[in-house]
């Protein structure tokens, strides 16, 4: 990944992160992050 891609990606996940955040009122956030936090549980337990 070059460092043009890596900037672009970041700057679009800002971007959506801060439309949910003003628009949505987060409620998107909060939910991505309870799956990742299940999908972190669930990867450690095949560790």
């Amino acid at each position: 990944m070059t460092n043009t891609i890596a900037i672009g990606l970041g700057l679009v996940i800002i971007g959506f992160v801060a439309l949910d955040i003003f628009v949505i009122e987060a409620d998107m956030i909060i939910f991505l992050m309870r799956k990742l936090v299940a999908l972190t549980e669930y990867l450690a337990f095949w560790r």
